[in-house]
């Protein structure tokens, strides 16, 4: 009888202590996944686009409480990345989302209705931009008796209790024969609901570096309810709000302004 050879078991080799386990593998591969996405939203964030909610009135009725805009940061970028992004200067008439010259922690949303070198005027209530009066079909207007600051504008007869003191002061520099000039780098902006808006009638003019972008679209938007639904300040405000609008979707949310234009 022949007998073959006893052959050795084959041994597995000893895994290298760089290959890690299956397991750790599984958990890297969904690591390096995330990363990417946090770094694609940074991206777009910073870069792109950015989500903004409105907070007060001084655009109605273009824009309400409880719209959630859609942001374009690109459009308005740096001029001197015009040959590499699509660049285009601001225009009159544009609504913009920027830091408030103020105070830039805060963000605010206008109506851009001067452009530089552009001479403004108000005159009861009537905006005139190079002489020109403005046909406004968005301005929202409630007071009946024109107000002598801000429905006759430039002038220095009486000091408003909103103005910003060192609005005040300057002024007079852009003054000429009775309209306020737009200096270079610089935009006039008026809130749609004129009556109640906190604008450059108030605080001056919006730098070019201040402007953040213009918003696109509403891609969501909640009505103040019992629930109220005005944008919270703490995050516990914030998830209640949240799991209000979940559990009370039919009550609170505006379905006609999803996903609309902003013009």
């Amino acid at each position: 009888m022949n007998l073959e050879p006893l052959q050795p078991e084959p041994i597995a080799p000893a895994p290298s202590p760089d290959t890690p386990a299956p397991e750790q593998a599984a958990w890297l591969a969904a690591l390096q996944s995330l990363t990417s996405t946090v770094i694609i939203a940074i991206f777009v964030i910073t870069f792109l686009l950015q989500a903004f909610t409105i907070p007060s009135v001084s655009m109605e009725d273009t824009l309400l409480i409880g719209d959630y805009l859609l942001v374009d940061k690109l459009s308005y970028a740096d001029s001197s990345f015009a040959g590499i992004i699509p660049y285009r200067p601001v225009q009159r008439g544009e609504i913009i989302v920027f830091l408030y010259p103020v105070n830039p922690a805060q963000h605010f949303v206008k109506r851009v209705m001067g452009i530089p070198g552009d001479r403004i005027r108000i005159e009861s209530k009537h905006l005139f931009v190079n002489g020109v009066p403005l046909v406004e079909g968005y301005v929202r207007l409630k007071g009946i008796f024109p107000e002598s600051y801000p429905d006759d504008f430039p002038q220095r007869d009486l000091i408003p209790a909103q103005i910003n003191a060192n609005w005040w002061l300057q002024m007079p520099r852009f003054i000429q024969h009775g309209e306020l000039v737009v200096p270079p780098g610089a935009y006039f902006v008026l809130g749609d609901n004129r009556d109640r808006s906190l604008d450059s009638r108030y605080w001056g003019f919006v730098p070019q570096q201040n402007i953040l972008g213009r918003p696109l679209v509403i891609y969501w938007s909640l009505r103040n309810t019992e629930g109220d639904l005005t944008p919270a300040g703490t995050l516990g405000d914030k998830i209640y709000h949240f799991a209000y609008a979940v559990t009370h979707v039919s009550q609170v949310v505006r379905w006609d302004r999803t996903m609309r234009r902003v013009h």
